[in-house]
């Protein structure tokens, strides 16, 4: 079969998911069985993949779902805990001390902090741990959902200590062999010399495209849930937030440099936590007067909070909406929670997500991340096949969320009755998501594992990447982010999409005679970005604040970021790969001009809108 006619079939089960997502609008319950179907059967009838290896797959991936239900139900038992507890109430009552306008607000929960909850932990915790904090300081449930998927691009790379690189791009480019005789056959010292190359790259594209993340944020924020329905509002915090990002972007790029791929994320988020934090309480970069706010309650959308309802800020959650139903009032009777109390449990869980992910503890040989993960349910060879699992329960954030709420638990002085509660509404949360997971990630692994069949094609992902390499020629560059981003997507992990597709990027590299390691870090800052809009990460996001069904609302607005992150540093890559012997002026720098007039054009409009209206 031509090599294109198998890259549209590839693409198959990725379309089918914007359509019954973003344009139809199907919540994920329904349109993920549906995805599941074509691709599985994609897999038995075009690519002749034996039953087994596909039964195999999709045990695999109601595994893995298992184990993304059980991050779930932690972060929502934590964020109950502490709503029960009171001490919501006081970490709201911190924020204003900072800035009561919602602008600063996200910049610093969910850029800042989410960045460095990336860092420690990785695959998707910023989103369970930030996503709540917003709503809980009463942002609407899916403003928060859209904002905590939005900044989880920048600092992915680096995500869980590195992993992304360390494993994925490691992974990806050894194939059957090592790092190291891969690294020295193309000329390099060593494995960790190449990586660190790598790594710095990434960290410079990030960098380029990460300066207007923030601002992307706050904009979002105004245009979609603003009761101005404007960018404006968005625009006029440009300084602070152009400040903050490079409070984080500027240290995660020395990082990158100095110490290599472990760290620019964590401590890029964290010493921008230290910047950007007394800066806002002293006004610094701030417009007069700012006090930007989402409106009352009342006039909000329907669609913003769980079930269709529109809830009080203070009360604004899944939790409230299923506790007021059964009765019980999280907000009645709580006791005041002083306020190095209320943050404890999280900075509990940023202490352990830090500690369980290192190597080495200073001073000492032991290993955090070894032991933890010496703790393993491995289920290998399923039915046969050469594919495995292996389950790390202490590993996974989940644990780290339910030893956070049962030391909130036993700091607040929670009476067992309304701590039994919160149980109980995480556990109904959880059980309306299960349904999408369930779905979902059998199909991603269906996707993965569709290689070795009968008919002898390529794997999915593979056979995709191939057709539009061969479509595009000299211009690959320009669509190596976007098919990382696609990798990413679908497999829910910039670590996977690294190891489905470092090696062919690296390749196409080699064949176009430029610097293949450029290619390399295109795929990984664009599987970076494709987490963005992976549809596993909003399932999981949005079931966190009880948003299951809106699954499709959020890629839409999320679609938007990814097409300016991926098409942006596609366009500087090819810009960088070409530039000696293209010139100045080629293809890449046309795609930059149009995007700048173009990003010109939406400030002028918005400028214009926002006179007209006063």
């Amino acid at each position: 079969m031509a090599t294109e006619i198998l890259a549209l079939l590839s693409l198959l089960p990725i379309a089918v998911v914007a359509l019954l997502l973003v344009v139809l609008r199907w919540p994920a319950s329904r349109a993920m069985p549906v995805c599941y179907i074509v691709c599985a059967l994609l897999a038995l009838l075009i690519w002749k993949v034996p039953a087994i290896q596909v039964l195999a797959a999709t045990i695999k991936g109601t595994i893995v779902a298992g184990e993304l239900l059980y991050i779930v139900f932690g972060a929502l038992l934590l964020l109950n805990t502490l709503r029960y507890s009171g001490a919501l109430q006081a970490i709201r009552t911190s924020f204003q001390g900072i800035s009561t306008d919602r602008r600063i607000q996200v910049i610093i929960v969910a850029w800042l902090f989410g960045t460095f909850i990336e860092g420690a932990a990785g695959f998707g915790t910023p989103a369970a741990v930030a996503v709540p904090l917003l709503v809980g300081l009463g942002f609407p449930a899916l403003a928060a959902v859209v904002a905590g998927m939005l900044i989880q691009s920048t600092p992915v790379s680096f995500g869980a200590v590195g992993t992304p690189i360390l494993v994925g791009v490691s992974n990806g480019l050894a194939g059957d062999g090592t790092l190291d005789q891969f690294a020295l056959d193309a000329g390099y010292q060593d494995g960790r010399s190449l990586l660190m190359i790598v790594g710095l790259r990434v960290a410079l594209l990030h960098a380029i495209a990460g300066a207007l993340i923030p601002l992307m944020v706050v904009c979002m924020m105004t245009r979609f849930f603003g009761p101005e329905r404007s960018l404006w509002p968005g625009l006029q915090v440009w300084r602070f937030a152009l400040f903050a990002a490079l409070a984080m972007t500027l240290p995660y790029l020395a990082v990158a440099y100095l110490l290599g791929p472990e760290f620019p994320s964590l401590l890029g988020g964290l010493v921008g936590l230290a910047i950007v934090v007394p800066a806002a309480k002293l006004g610094w970069f701030i417009p007069a007067n700012a006090n930007w706010d989402f409106g009352p309650p009342s006039g909000w959308d329907a669609q913003w909070s769980p079930a269709g309802r529109s809830e009080s800020a203070n009360d604004q959650s899944s939790t409230q909406a299923e506790a007021t139903d059964s009765g019980t009032d999280p907000a009645r009777g709580a006791r005041s929670v002083g306020l190095w109390l209320a943050w404890a449990p999280y900075l509990l869980v940023a202490a352990l997500l830090v500690v369980t992910r290192q190597q080495t503890l200073p001073l000492t040989d032991f290993s955090p991340v070894s032991w933890i993960k010496s703790f393993r349910m491995p289920v290998m060879n399923i039915l046969g096949s050469n594919i495995s699992e292996v389950v790390m329960p202490l590993y996974l954030p989940g644990t780290i969320f339910l030893l956070a709420s049962l030391s909130a638990w036993g700091l607040h002085r929670i009476p067992s009755r309304r701590y039994l509660q919160a149980w109980a509404d995480s556990l109904r949360t959880v059980l309306t998501a299960s349904v999408a997971l369930v779905f979902t990630v059998p199909m991603v692994q269906v996707f993965i594992n569709s290689a070795g069949g009968l008919a002898g094609y390529e794997g999915m992902p593979n056979a995709l990447a191939l057709g539009v390499k061969n479509l595009v020629g000299d211009a690959w560059p320009l669509f190596a982010t976007f098919i990382g981003g696609l990798g990413a997507s679908v497999a829910g992990s910039n670590t996977v999409s690294n190891m489905m597709f470092s090696l062919f990027q690296y390749n196409v590299g080699v064949q176009l005679r430029v610097d293949p390691l450029w290619m390399v870090a295109l795929q990984a800052v664009g599987g970076a970005a494709g987490n963005t809009i992976c549809v596993h990460n909003v399932v999981t996001a949005s079931a966190v604040v009880g948003l299951s069904g809106r699954e499709g609302s959020v890629i839409r607005k999320t679609l938007l970021v990814f097409t300016y992150y991926a098409l942006l540093l596609g366009a500087v890559g090819y810009c960088i790969v070409w530039w000696s012997s293209k010139g100045p002026l080629n293809l890449g720098t046309v795609v930059l001009a149009g995007m700048l007039l173009f990003g010109m054009g939406l400030v002028v409009r918005a400028h214009q809108r926002s006179e007209a209206a006063q």
